[in-house]
This record gives C-alpha cells, structure tokens and sequence, in this order.
C-alpha cells in the first residue's frame, strides 16, 4: 500500500511511545510466541483501564511486520469494533471492519488486519470457511467470553492471543485452560493505581441483608429475586441516600439487577427532585443508545442507570462514582464493573465505588491483590459457592475500630482489641463451657468501660460508642458454635446489653464509694 493511502493517525489513539508495563506486556507476548512458534495460544490478562487494546493493536502491528500474514481480531460489542479499528489507525495499521453489511472481502491484499464481531464472523464463516486468507494471529477481545470458541476450529495452524482483565470462565465445563496454553499476568491494579495509570478508589459499603437471594443455575444470584429485593422501598431509599451522601453532583454509573429495577431507580431519583438522570438497557435502539451515551458524555454530575449493558465495550473516563445496586457472585462482573469508573484524566485522578451488594465482602476490595495465575489454573475453587461463602463470612468477620473510637478508651487500648474466637478456642482446650466465652467478653468491657468513664452518664455513653464492637464480638461468637440465626444473635446481643449496663452501672457505683471513702480519710 502506498504512503498516500495509508489511514490517516486517529487522534484520539495517537500514540507516541507505550508506558514502561505496556512495552514489558509486549515483549513478554512476543517471547513466548517466538519460543513456541506456530499454533500455539496465549492468554494475556490486565486490568480494565490498563490498555490492553492499545497493547494488541502493538501486538497486530508488530506481527504483520514479522511475519508479513495477518491478524484477525475477533470482539463481541459493537463498541469494542469501532474502539479497536480506531486504535489501530492511531498506530497507522491498516484495517477493515467486517461489519453484518459486508458479505465478502473481495480487496484482501489492502488490508493487514480485520476486526469482526464474533457472530457476524460466525455466519460468513459457515458459508464459506475461505471467507479470510493468510490469517497468522487471531486476537480475542474479552476472552473471557464463551461464544469466541465456535470460530477457533475454522483455524489451523495459526497462533491466538485471548486478552482479558479477568481470566476465569463464566462456564465450569469450559475453563480458559483447555484453550489457551499459557497465562501471561500484566500489572496489577494496585501496581497501575501506585503509578498513576489509574485512579485511585475509594470503596464505601452500605450493610445489605441479602437473605431473599436465589442463586441460578449459572451460579450467581437470579434476576428475580435480586429484582425482589432491589426493588423495594427500602433498597430504593438506601440507594438515594447513598448517592446524596456520597456521590452527589459527581458523574454517576449505577449498575442495576434487571430493567425493572433500573427504571424504578429512574423514577426514584426525578421523585427526589434529582433530574439529571437517564436510564438505558439493551432494549433501547441503536440511536437511543448513542443518543444517551453522548448525553452522559457531555454532561457534568450526569446519572446513567444501566443493566449489564455497559459492563465491557463502554469507555467513558469522566465517570466519577460507579454504584453497584447489585450483588453478584461473578469475579469477572465485579471487576468489570467497577472498572468503568478507573481511567484517568486531566480533571480525575480519584473515583469513588458506592456497593450496595456487599460485593466487597464477597471478592475483597477492587484493588486487592488476585493470584490470577492461580485462578487461570484451579478456575474451579473460583467458580464454587462454598468457597465465596466462606470468603465473604470470614471479611465479614474482620471489624476495624475508628480512630474516634479507639481515641474514647485512652486508658487500657489494648482491651479494646479482645481476641473473642482466642477465648472461646483456649476454654474448648481446658474442657470448659465455651458459653463462658460471652461472660468474659462483657466482663473485659466492664473493665474498659468503668477505667475510661468517671460518671454512670459517660459509662452509658461509651455502651453506645462501642456497639458495632459488640455485634462482631457476637458474630465471632456465633460463628465459632455455627450457630447463627438472626434471632439468636438478637437475643445474644439483647443479653449482652443488658448484662454490659448492669456490671457497668455496679463497677462505677464502687468506684465512686471507693473515691467518697478515700475524701474521708
């Protein structure tokens, strides 16, 4: 192809030089595919916002040069087409988008590289299994997705490269491994967020009851009853004050279980006097669509409340506050999500992840480190219920004192911090009554309690100041005897209440006696 016909560089995917992770990215796909040669897969896995259609469009530029075949990348959203073909001519690779318009690619040789969305490639390729000559590396975009699968067998001795931000199968009977030989991990969130390539986040969790859920067939809780439970007048109230605590006036995705329930949320928000707020779900038209995307894009303090629609393929850096008005037990999901909120701009460098699922319980906070190496090759431990259950009740667990309240008990801190499951475990050893764990838990906040307050009013006061201490005391409790129904932690918490006032109320009377006697003498 001459000079002049070459495609014009795409502003917006100009890209000068790659940052230090992307070009180590490059160089390590690039080693493996010279080691191994020809027909060989590999899976490449960065976080959303890392750049990783920046990365293969390097990889698709790199390997014509090479090799001089052609690259074939395969997407699943018309988005990711259209994103994709404009990368590529920000690097001046030439393209061709294979489109449900084109029937046939008569021009071949003009092109070095053809983006194709994966049913459209599906259909042209069972017609005519020639419909694409001298393909060498096919890319997939989200590999994570099961449908590019039905296209591999149409190719034979070619090498494929899957990228994605999180390597684990929706599908158990289709773990990544049986596709893809080996994993290549880029930088971590926290390594990207420490260099400034993302946003820093800052994750606030609104305590959610989610005993109503059903979980399906594919594993995650149903739409039905998360429609049941996020739907009501409570949830809907939570999610309000939620925002105007946290989010108001700031760019705002919220991410809902089903239509009815983002529609509601629609209605909530105009009822509460909040207008900027626009709904969309994979019902709307292609032109609606876009019509609310460029809304939501040139809107400052814009709401858009969504279903799964915009969970990959969206990219709009200026978002400032991602909701997750969900629960969800899908890893993949989680991090899709709340990567829509990550990129950084000019104006950004923070966003805020309002969850009203306890989701962050159930997978730890978003910027955590994740053994990905370890969940591309046991998928299955990630894929089971048990093991999430388990994950979320032990985070669950874990109760962090504030600063304000650690600075109310500045005599004998240390009781603050009573090991509960310690207790009860050292009583089970000595073949004692593991009941007697929650009389020594309220004895040990008696004491801390009457050294810290010099009148029954303050001893009154810090009862209340350590309430959330008392209920993961309970929960540590309950969770060491497996017995954990809400009316029996009700009851417990009621006792222990009752009895904490009791010995506070005596050990400060006795105090203050002690005090008259010592003003006598």
């Amino acid at each position: 192809m001459s000079q002049e016909n070459k495609p014009a560089v795409h502003e917006k995917y100009a890209i000068k030089k790659l940052y230090p992770y992307q070009e180590y990215s490059l160089e390590k796909i690039f080693s493996f595919f010279d080691d191994q040669g020809s027909n060989t897969n590999l899976l490449f896995q960065l976080p959303t916002g890392g750049g990783k259609t920046i990365i293969f469009s390097h990889v698709a530029e790199q390997y014509v040069k090479k090799t001089g075949k052609k690259v074939l990348i395969l997407t699943h959203r018309i988005e990711l087409l259209v994103q994709t073909s404009e990368c590529l001519k920000g690097i001046g690779l030439d393209n061709m988008v294979i489109s449900s318009e084109v029937k046939e690619v008569a021009d071949q040789d003009n092109y070095s590289c053809f983006i194709a969305m994966v049913e459209t490639l599906n259909n042209r390729l069972q017609d005519n299994e020639d419909f694409l000559k001298n393909i060498g590396l096919v890319i997939v975009d989200e590999a994570h997705n099961n449908s590019f699968r039905k296209i591999f067998q149409y190719f034979d001795n070619v090498n494929m490269l899957g990228v994605t931000a999180t390597p684990l199968s929706s599908n158990r009977n289709l773990p990544l491994n049986k596709n893809y030989a080996e994993l290549i991990v880029g930088a971590s969130i926290s390594d990207l967020i420490s260099n400034t390539y993302l946003c820093t986040p800052t994750t606030y969790s609104y305590d959610v009851s989610l005993g109503g859920l059903r979980v399906g067939i594919n594993g995650d809780f149903t739409v039905s009853s998360s429609e049941k439970l996020y739907g009501g007048f409570d949830m809907q109230d939570k999610l309000v004050a939620a925002y105007l605590e946290r989010g108001k006036g700031t760019k705002t995705l919220i991410f809902n279980p089903g239509i009815r329930v983002s529609w509601m949320v629609y209605d909530t928000f105009r009822e509460q006097g909040i207008t900027n707020i626009k709904h969309l779900d994979s019902t709307c038209s292609d032109q609606e669509r876009k019509d609310i995307l460029t809304w939501f894009r040139t809107t400052d303090g814009a709401i858009l409340s969504s279903v799964g629609i915009l969970t990959t393929g969206f990219d709009e850096p200026s978002v400032e506050t991602i909701i997750l008005n969900r629960a969800t037990r899908s890893l993949t999901l989680y991090h899709q999500m709340i990567g829509r909120g990550s990129r950084v701009t000019k104006n950004k460098i923070n966003f805020s992840i309002i969850d009203l699922g306890n989701n962050n319980h159930r997978f730890g906070l978003w910027e955590e480190f994740i053994d990905w190496a370890e969940v591309f090759i046991n998928p299955d431990k990630y894929l089971d219920q048990s093991y999430f259950d388990e994950v979320e009740k032990q985070r669950e667990l874990v109760y962090n004192f504030p600063d304000d309240v650690i600075d109310r008990f500045p005599m004998d801190t240390e009781s603050l911090f009573l090991d509960v499951t310690d207790v009860y475990d050292g009583l089970m050893d000595r073949g004692e009554k593991g009941n007697l764990t929650v009389d020594i838990a309220i004895e040990n906040h008696v004491q801390l309690i009457s050294q810290n307050a010099d009148s029954m009013d303050k001893g009154m006061d810090l009862i209340e100041v350590l309430q959330d201490s008392i209920k993961n005391r309970i929960k540590l409790y309950t969770n060491c005897i497996t017995k954990s129904t809400k009316n029996y932690m009700a009851y417990l918490l009621e006792s222990y209440n009752r009895k904490l006032s009791m010995g506070v109320r005596k050990a400060i009377r006795e105090q203050e006696e002690e005090e008259e006697e010592e003003e006598e003498d």
